[in-house]
């Protein structure tokens, strides 16, 4: 009796774009992932430690717009696994899930350290190589991965070793990398910011943090996606109010505040100091005391206000924009476009989003399309014994 054989399958990076094609392929083919740290490790400090799975946003077009690099050749990707799938699937190997009011994706049990857990269990039937891979050599059909204790064939290899790995497995291969930058970072200023370290308001809907350095959270997390190619130092200007009531109606209703006890009224406390520093006006002066000219220099200063970017700083969740040229890989399977069976996935690609989910969401989107796709040529080879 003749007898199916299965695919052999070779996964370099054992992160989660790695680890959701290898969920997809256990049962038909014989898969070894290649990781030479603990696999699913850098899932563990996503979110804040809780794990932010995912985003709930079910139009595409939406969706796509949240991912500064990657936009256009993600809607395929997205068409066959979003975020109805992604919440499928972590239900499906245990792990149910909750939205906050950002709209941002957790595991009810608010841990990483769960989610991996029972990642792995649902993994099983997987090899994990605790090697690193050097390169693949493509001289036969077959693949071979090159490590750093041995070689290995393969009839097919998947690329996922994330956005901060080296890429030379990468160009070895041919393939062109857009080169790595960071994203989703704090931000240096050329002001002095010291004096504001701690302080949070609201720019934009965003949550902005100055820092000793210059500013962090959401909001610069964001700007700095977007703005990851530019060159420093760069100018932005912010307004740091939302409040539209007229400054002229708070010092006629309060005359005799000092200035500084008027801003705190729509400003914290510690901001409204450095604003009046900044224009070399005393802060005690009563507010009827402050005249058009002054007024107008104030309300200048919150509704534009200018910082000089010099550099990024340390914090935030720290991805890439950079990696594989997307126009080096058909968006519908993940293949590369220069090598038959050679596939990449996640973060390895140049595609990167803002906070919320969207990084993870390009893993396992990414990690299931390519999987797919092994399958369908598997299905349509009738490899045999």
């Amino acid at each position: 009796m003749v007898q199916e054989s299965k695919f052999k399958v070779g996964i370099i990076g054992g992160g989660p774009a790695g680890c959701m094609c290898a969920y997809f392929l256990q049962k038909a083919c014989d898969v070894i992932v290649f990781e030479k740290n603990s696999p699913l490790k850098t899932l563990l400090p996503t979110g804040g430690g809780r794990c932010n799975l995912a985003h709930c946003e079910y139009d595409i077009k939406e969706f796509v717009a949240n991912y500064p690099r990657g936009e256009k050749f993600l809607y395929s990707v997205f068409a066959k696994f979003s975020t109805a799938e992604t919440i499928d699937f972590f239900n499906s190997i245990g792990i149910e899930t909750y939205t906050q009011k950002d709209f941002r994706i957790f595991p009810t049990s608010n841990s990483s350290v769960d989610v991996r857990e029972k990642f792995l269990r649902a993994i099983k039937y997987v090899n994990f190589i605790n090697e690193k891979a050097l390169r693949v050599n493509c001289a036969t059909d077959l693949k071979t991965v090159v490590t750093d204790k041995g070689s290995y064939n393969f009839d097919f290899v998947i690329i996922a070793t994330g956005g901060h790995a080296s890429y030379n497995i990468c160009k070895y291969l041919g393939h062109k990398i857009i080169p790595p930058k960071k994203a989703l970072v704090g931000l240096k200023t050329k002001q002095n910011l010291s004096a504001l370290a701690g302080v949070s308001i609201k720019v934009n809907g965003e949550d902005l943090l100055f820092t000793h350095q210059g500013i962090s959270g959401p909001f610069a997390y964001k700007l700095s996606s977007i703005k990851a190619r530019d060159k420093f130092p760069y100018n932005i200007t912010l307004r740091l109010s939302n409040i539209d009531t007229p400054l002229q109606e708070l010092l006629n209703h309060s005359p005799h505040k000092d200035i500084k006890n008027v801003l705190s009224d729509i400003l914290p406390k510690s901001l409204a100091a450095y604003i009046l520093g900044t224009l070399n006006i005393n802060s005690s002066i009563k507010a009827h005391q402050i005249n058009g000219t002054l007024r107008d220099k104030i309300i200048e200063k919150i509704n534009n206000f200018e910082l000089t970017i010099t550099d990024t700083s340390s914090g935030g969740e720290v991805v890439t924009c950079g990696g594989v040229a997307l126009d080096e890989i058909n968006a519908k399977t993940m293949e590369s476009k220069l090598i038959p069976n050679i596939y990449f996935c996640g973060e390895v690609l140049d595609i990167d989003g803002f906070c919320g989910g969207f990084n993870l969401q390009n893993c396992w989107s990414t990690g299931y399309v390519a999987a797919q796709a092994i399958l369908e040529k598997s299905k349509s080879s009738n490899k045999l014994l």
